[in-house]
């Protein structure tokens, strides 16, 4: 019995470590300013615990209680570095999350929080599913949403009720998401499933909550007030 129970332990450990997650982190640039303030003012090990606590948040978020629900993903990789020629701080290919160095020099804030929020937004792309023909401020909206929901938003969003159209992305469609979420609880998580795999379709919304999106973001607007974009 003893010899079984051993065998059965060693069977769950296996199990367990070949779906976990391993988290990977590279400061690619430790000499230059900004992988230097990253060293001292975040840090690698911060980071590895962060990527940990987001990917746990999101499958929260998304609903994926279990393998089945999620893609199936064993490194998640971020990497400190120059990027020149980008005008954005950060960008995910496949599971990897690339930061941008010189945003963490020039940051005049809180960057550990604002890195914090960063790291969530890109690893809700790392998790979240992908329908052809999304439109990509849908993509962004939704890691934004993620952001948002972990309280990390910052101070520089846009209010609920701003923006021109819908799917403009980031913070504008992050604000209407979390509206079609309380008009469903779960809205978000539903949506990001329908978007697995096929052809991305406007009518997910119908389907969702009985309105055309552009219904709701009327509806959303008038909520507001109207608000300028």
């Amino acid at each position: 019995m003893a010899h079984f129970n051993l065998f059965l332990a060693t069977l769950v450990l296996v199990t367990c470590l070949a779906h976990a997650v391993e988290f990977q982190v590279t400061n690619s640039v430790p000499t230059t300013p900004g992988g230097t303030r990253f060293t001292n003012e975040i840090g690698d090990d911060y980071s590895r615990q962060t990527l940990a606590a987001a990917t746990d948040f999101i499958w929260q978020t998304f609903q994926q209680t279990n393998d089945a629900d999620r893609k199936n993903v064993a490194l998640v990789s971020l990497i400190i570095e120059n990027m020149d020629g980008r005008d954005y701080p950060a960008y995910t290919s496949n599971n990897e999350i690339h930061v941008k160095a010189d945003y963490i020099d020039k940051y005049s804030g809180d960057v550990k929080t604002e890195i914090t929020g960063v790291l969530y937004h890109e690893m809700a792309h790392v998790w979240q599913w992908f329908a052809d023909g999304v439109p990509g401020g849908l993509i962004e909206g939704i890691a934004d949403f993620v952001r948002l929901k972990a309280n990390l938003a910052p101070s520089h969003w846009r209010k609920a009720g701003q923006g021109s159209q819908w799917d403009a992305g980031y913070d504008v469609t992050a604000l209407f998401l979390d509206y079609c979420d309380s008009l469903r609880n779960g809205f978000v998580a539903e949506l990001n499933e329908k978007m697995r795999g096929g052809t991305y379709s406007a009518d997910y919304f119908v389907e969702l909550l009985g309105k055309t999106v552009d219904q709701l973001w009327s509806d959303y607007k008038a909520k507001y007030g109207n608000p300028p974009s």
